[in-house]
């Protein structure tokens, strides 16, 4: 196996849409890549199945980024889900996608039949996306790849909201993005960001729900200099 690391697609950050070839699998030896939304491999291709940029999470992750509302899963992204239903062997969760999302009553840390969880219709789930195709109903899981709860689970309190999928993406980022940056200069908070569009905020006090829900709202359309200024003037008419 080749020990170089494949060059990123020429189209990394640049705007795409249907059918464009975005990468050339016949040029890359033995290298592994992992496509997310918007993207789907014809023959020695990559091709684009949505409009968008096009976008690279190094070393070999690539998805198609827009605004869009609809959420397509993906394998190992993490999403929000609501349970709307229980069943006995698992409870079916929404995560925006166009089908509900199965949560296996054993996909927790240490899960057995004795110690299932009991989550009520409404309750608020920050999941990991274990199984996704078009035919079926995805799979999620509350635990890392190494079986461990790690920061999945029950979503307790806080303040939930939509945002579109390209800007969960932006607030998963990294380097951390702005407003993230600046919020956490001042404040003190939680948050939990699923790639299907929605966003939890939690802290001590309401008033920096409020602040910190409002502002990552605000920032969808702006430059880094104006969601740093944002914050500013947002934490200025706080003090």
């Amino acid at each position: 196996m080749e020990s170089r690391k494949p060059a990123p697609s020429p189209l990394v950050d640049n705007y795409v849409v249907p059918g464009d070839v975005v990468l050339d699998l016949s040029e890359m030896n033995n290298q592994t890549i992992k496509l997310g939304a918007g993207l789907r491999q014809e023959c020695d291709t990559i091709q684009a199945t949505s409009a968008g940029k096009l976008r690279l999470l190094k070393p070999n992750k690539y998805w198609i980024e827009n605004s869009q509302k609809r959420y397509i899963p993906s394998v190992e992204d993490t999403v929000l889900g609501i349970v709307v239903d229980t069943k006995p062997d698992n409870f079916l969760v929404d995560i925006k996608g166009p089908n509900l999302a199965f949560l296996p009553v054993l996909a927790f840390e240490g899960g057995t039949r004795r110690n299932i969880p009991k989550f009520e219709i409404g309750t608020l789930i920050y999941a990991r996306v274990v199984k996704a195709n078009s035919i079926m109903n995805p799979e999620l899981s509350c635990m890392d790849a190494s079986g461990k709860a790690a920061e999945f689970g029950q979503l307790k309190d806080g303040y939930m909201f939509d945002t579109s999928t390209g800007m969960s993406r932006m607030l998963l980022s990294s380097p951390t993005c702005p407003v993230l940056e600046a919020l956490g200069k001042k404040l003190s908070f939680e948050i939990a960001v699923g790639l299907n569009g929605r966003v939890w905020v939690n802290a001590p006090a309401a008033s920096t729900v409020i602040l910190v829900s409002n502002a990552i709202m605000r920032s969808e359309s702006l430059s880094g200099i104006k969601q740093r200024a944002m914050v500013e003037n947002l934490l200025e008419r706080l003090s």
